[in-house]
């Protein structure tokens, strides 16, 4: 009776001090995109030059937070990348090789430990919204899934009213996952069979669309500049402003309920624009993505950071945030036990870095405590039928691509064949894609080495420059050390090939 009675106490004691300071472990919404390039976001037009997309809201995110210029998916497909923004470790050690779908099966371990589960444990109430596409859902567990529909972004965040009225005095975790802009489908009675992204003929209820106009579209450097591109480039746009309009309302209701400042707010994307050359590359284009991220207990405010960041550091930092002192790769030894084909299973250690020093009250906008300088890249599948794996390391300078089945020609995801930008690229008999050929496109080397300082569009593949060869051994010694550590199955190449 006793410790029944010491444990009540300590349990209100502990409520009175975070009532007290919400700071110590404050609400988290995390809001992920569906295939949201960067061109298509307007805080971001300082950095591309190219955007034209109208995201009021996410611009507004972008003046009250920190826009991230530099920040990358580990892999440029949408279950794996879930994966792990949701685990902190990369899919070859989640085991969410490729697409959750019935069709191709593809499931994390079940032992995995995610961040929904971790913060569950630690008394966050935890909510998941729209697209979830990660499996099992024994590994992946919130306690509410407020709805599996992400197609309407606006009425989506009318259905997180209730939960968030319900945990204004308890810290909680929002997971709001539209499937704007992900491409639906051909629709034969558009221009060009452009594809819709979601657009409906009759509109979505409550949500009032913007329409562009395709004449006047710019075509990001990595498309060809085509009508049927710009007639598909019109039509993601329209999904990439209903998602903002969406995000908008979340955002008045987080206000309206007294929890915005309260609140942190993050906003990524799962992978890049759903066409060849930049969905499921290792291009920029296909992982370098929209980070931009609100904390309301820190002093940074409309900032740009310059840092190399990924999405396996997302799980560390949010974990850091409710005081669960994430254990990360940098102090973490080889893992331990097992062969030496990997099958040791996700490691005890998260892969990534927590961002929370960044934000730390008083660190001044050039005094900050944290750094970034490598990230590294990991896809292995999309759809089951598509076996590519790449293993890519970048620096704030360099990029270097490990095409590991470099003898098979480059696979096309279903969606990204039939897209109109393809199809018409296909029609034209062209044979330059954006910045690179169509055989280059299909048909690529064991490595690739880019400079993204002088070649930001990757048009250059310095691996046989000479003047390259210790920035080359470097980079491969620093890839083969990543996947010894982080327990890549993918490792055994370099013994057995």
């Amino acid at each position: 009776m006793l410790l029944t009675r010491l444990t009540l106490f300590l349990v209100l004691l502990t409520g009175a001090v975070l009532a007290q300071n919400p700071a110590a472990r404050p609400n988290v919404v995390l809001i992920v995109g569906d295939d949201h390039d960067l061109s298509a976001i307007g805080c971001y037009n300082t950095l591309s030059g190219r955007s034209q997309a109208k995201t009021p809201n996410l611009d507004y995110l972008a003046k009250e937070g920190v826009r991230f210029t530099r920040a990358y998916a580990t892999t440029s497909s949408c279950s794996p990348s879930r994966s792990t923004l949701l685990s902190g470790r990369h899919n070859h050690n989640t085991g969410q090789y490729g697409l959750a779908h019935a069709t191709h099966h593809f499931r994390s371990h079940e032992e995995l430990k995610t961040l929904p589960a971790l913060l569950r444990e630690a008394g966050y109430a935890t909510a998941r919204i729209g697209k979830y596409h990660v499996a099992p859902a024994s590994a992946y567990k919130f306690d509410e899934a407020l709805s599996d529909d992400g197609s309407n972004p606006v009425k989506m965040a009318g259905q997180c009213a209730t939960f968030l009225e319900s945990n204004k005095t308890r810290p909680f975790f929002l997971y709001f996952c539209p499937t704007d802009p992900h491409r639906a489908g051909s629709n034969k009675n558009l221009p060009y069979g452009a594809n819709p992204h979601g657009n409906r003929p009759n509109g979505h209820d409550g949500v009032t669309e913007t329409v562009y106009g395709m004449d006047s579209l710019r075509v990001p450097y990595f498309l060809p500049d085509a009508p049927e591109t710009k007639a598909e480039l019109a039509q993601y746009y329209q999904s990439v402003s209903r998602m903002d309009q969406g995000i908008g309302k979340l955002f008045d209701l987080l206000k309206e309920k007294g929890l915005w400042e309260n609140t942190i707010v993050i906003y990524l994307s799962d992978n890049g624009m759903p066409v060849p050359g930049a969905k499921t590359t290792h291009y920029e284009p296909g992982v370098r993505l929209p980070l931009i991220i609100r904390n309301p207990f820190s002093n940074r405010k409309n900032q740009v950071c310059d840092e190399l960041v990924s999405w396996v550091d997302v799980t560390p930092t949010l974990l850091d945030y409710a005081g669960l002192n994430p254990p990360v790769m940098a102090n973490a030894s080889r893992p331990q036990g097992g062969g030496e084909y990997g099958e040791r299973g996700p490691t005890n250690f998260y892969h990534g870095k927590s961002w929370k020093g960044y934000f730390d009250r008083n660190a001044g906008p050039n005094k900050a405590p944290f750094k970034g300088d490598t990230v590294f890249l990991s896809h292995t599948f999309h759809e089951v039928t598509m076996y590519y794996p790449m293993r890519s390391v970048v620096t704030k300078r360099y990029k270097l691509i490990w095409n590991v089945a470099h003898d098979l020609p480059f696979p096309f995801a279903s969606d990204l064949w039939g897209s109109a930008t393809w199809q018409g690229f296909l029609k034209s008999g062209k044979t330059q894609y954006g910045p690179r050929t169509k055989e280059a496109y299909m048909r690529r080397p064991a490595f690739e080495l880019y400079d993204l300082e002088k070649d930001p569009q990757e048009r250059t593949n310095l691996v046989q420059n000479k003047a390259y060869k210790t920035i080359y051994d470097t980079l491969l010694a620093s890839l083969k050390n990543f996947q010894e550590q982080t327990n890549d199955p993918w490792r055994v190449k370099w013994v057995h090939e």
